[in-house]
């Protein structure tokens, strides 16, 4: 069952519990991907994480001007988007995923950062945040 196929079915079942907020997110999420498939099929995953990156930008966004009733709606929308995407790498396995980046790489110096972390984002398949390899190759090559 596709990503798409499975919003559309809890739509269906939030909106029978009367779950309102729950119908709204999943709806806006639900259009942008049917938006993504008719612009030329864009992986339903990476519109997953578009997403919620944008809510979690938006969340902070909030959180600074001291909006925290629309902060902490944009955390319940990006809490509901993270239910269809894979589970987060552990820091473990990032750990190790960054050594041996660095070492297919020959990474020595902050300079090789860029070539370093596009190895770990491929190598985690969309498994991890972007900050969070980039904070840990910081780490590794300092």
């Amino acid at each position: 069952m596709q990503i798409t196929d499975r919003i559309r079915a809890d739509v269906t079942t939030a909106m029978k519990a009367g779950e309102r907020e729950r119908v709204t997110a999943l709806r806006l999420v639900l259009s942008e991907l049917q938006k993504a498939q008719k612009e030329g099929g864009a992986d339903e995953l990476a519109v997953l994480r578009r997403e919620r990156k944008r809510r979690r930008e938006a969340e902070e966004a909030y959180k600074a001007a001291g909006r925290e009733d629309l902060a902490a709606g944009e955390a319940f929308e990006a809490e509901a988007i993270e239910g269809y995407l894979p589970a987060e790498l552990s820091d473990a396995e990032l750990d190790s995923l960054v050594a041996a980046a660095v070492a297919e790489t020959g990474a020595s110096s902050p300079r090789d950062m860029g070539q370093v972390i596009k190895h770990v984002m491929s190598a985690a398949g969309g498994r991890a945040d972007g900050r969070r390899v980039s904070t840990k190759v910081k780490e590794a090559l300092n």
